[in-house]
């Protein structure tokens, strides 16, 4: 195996970003030179006596930046830092093992024999959407019309805090359905949620910080804060969200949560959580940043207001997104500043340019005017109930046996735990060969629990009934000889 030497600390930060970092220098430094193949997880999980998730989140992260690919049945390999090409291969040098060999080192150590992935016949990804009733025409119409000659100012720079009518539409909009306390000059419009959380993380300062979050939690926005210097605490959950004991323990001024549809494991916040949350970000003086990304698809109970609908301090940062209730190509998310972050905001990054398209914010703004945007929520929810409740009655009747359901009844997607001794990697390898994806939770952990079972998050919205039904079939086939009754 590659000689390797990583120095990680067990009570220090995170295993996986401590490793992460090691081969990250080493490759910067040209310690690890281009094409050099990384040891695969189960032997360096081995070798260094850490869990195998731990080399995977590692490993998913400089895969995520750039530094290593992935090659099919092969490894990771080290990329060519200073070109953003294919890697070439040497002349007289074999750059890949024997198919065969390979093969049998799979089947010897896994059990399994290692197969290409079948072309993709049933994607279960969480965020995707119902593109079939998206209204093609509508939206058409406002494009054409923010394109009008007489509309020539949309050609050129806007609003750097976000075109001012899709403010107005946004805050009328928040006050209605959310119960959010926002006016249009609170609101800082961006392209995605990263951005916005790039924009808080230097209006607070990286420096010395800590920010907490749920875990597991949005790894996406983990990134972000990590990238930017914040050191990120990882909390655990309860059954019923976060753990506000842990949180007040934790030392963190700044904590992100998504409260509404607790990204991976489903839970719905309730409101004497919610409440104590309030209680310790008033005690703490600190804040919270509610990321409500989908909360406008709640299929039973009743809707629960924003949790920033229920402070009186300025102590809840609001965040939300069309990526999901309308889609995710027009990048436009939003948050609703308190006023004293408001403050922040204008004198520091004022000077910032808008990075939301213009031409889309305007449409947006219109389609919103018009009432079409709360149509289409209502159409949506109705489309993504029976998708929902379909999706629940599918997954009970061919792996009720195997699987415990742990999030359910909002959002896109529903999470399981499935009873297996194989990993989530190997079982979403298993199904791939069927043309099957599926999408493990392992990545979204910091510190994962040494023996939890395999989770998957289930996405629902971008596959018609028909599909869902035939998908999870063929799934059960192929995972059956792997399962075992929970």
């Amino acid at each position: 195996m590659l000689d390797i030497s990583p120095h990680l600390v067990e009570d220090g930060e995170a295993l996986y970003l401590q490793l992460y970092r090691y081969f990250r220098e080493e490759i910067q430094r040209g310690g690890l030179p281009s094409g050099t193949k990384l040891p695969s997880v189960r032997a360096l999980s081995g070798f260094l006596h850490v869990s195998k998730t731990t080399v995977e989140s590692a490993y998913h992260q400089l895969l995520a930046e750039g530094y290593i690919e992935s090659r099919e049945r092969s490894g990771f390999f080290v990329v060519d830092v200073d070109w953003d090409g294919p890697i070439l291969k040497m002349p007289g040098k074999k750059q890949y093992p024997d198919v065969d060999a390979v093969r049998k080192e799979k089947e010897r150590v896994h059990g399994i024999t290692e197969v290409l992935p079948a072309p993709v016949r049933y994607d279960f990804h969480q965020a995707k959407v119902d593109a079939e009733h998206f209204p093609y025409e509508r939206w058409r119409k406002y494009t054409n019309q923010c394109m009008q000659k007489e509309n020539k100012s949309v050609l050129y720079y806007g609003d750097r805090q976000g075109e001012p009518l899709l403010r107005e539409e946004l805050a009328r909009y928040l006050g209605r359905a959310r119960g959010v306390q926002a006016t249009p000059e609170q609101i800082v419009i961006g392209a995605g949620t990263q951005i916005m959380i790039s924009l808080l993380g230097f209006m607070f300062g990286a420096q010395g910080q800590a920010v907490a979050m749920e875990e597991p939690g949005y790894n996406g926005v983990r990134s972000v804060f990590a990238h930017l210097g914040f050191e990120v605490r990882p909390i655990r959950l309860e059954d019923d969200g976060i753990d506000v004991e842990a949180l007040s323990k934790s030392g963190a001024r700044y904590v992100y949560i998504t409260p509404s549809h607790q990204d991976p494991s489903g839970i719905v916040m309730p409101y004497a959580k919610r409440l104590k949350l309030l209680h310790w970000a008033n005690q703490a003086n600190g804040y919270i940043i509610e990321d409500d990304y989908d909360g406008e698809f709640r299929y039973h109970g009743r809707p629960i207001p924003s949790l920033q609908g229920l402070d009186t301090n300025g102590r809840v940062i609001y965040v939300g997104t069309f990526s999901k209730a309308l889609l995710p190509s027009i990048r436009i998310s939003y948050m609703v500043l308190p006023h004293e972050l408001l403050k922040i905001y204008h004198k520091e990054l004022i000077d910032f340019d808008q990075s939301a398209s213009r031409i889309h914010q305007e449409t947006l703004a219109l389609f919103m005017k018009h009432g079409d945007w709360e149509r289409h929520i209502r159409k949506m929810r109705t489309i993504y109930r029976k998708k929902h409740d379909a999706m629940l009655q599918l997954l009970q009747e061919q792996l009720g046996a195997h699987i415990l359901l742990k999030g359910q009844d909002a959002g896109l997607s529903v999470t399981i735990e499935v009873a297996s001794e194989r990993t989530a990697i190997e079982l979403a390898q298993i199904a791939a060969a069927e043309g099957i994806r599926v999408y493990p939770t392992s990545h979204k952990w910091m510190e994962p629990a040494q023996k939890g079972l395999p989770a998957f998050q289930f996405g629902f919205g971008g596959l018609s009934l028909e599909e869902m039904g035939e998908g999870i079939r063929l799934l059960k086939k192929a995972w059956e000889p792997y399962l075992q009754r929970h």
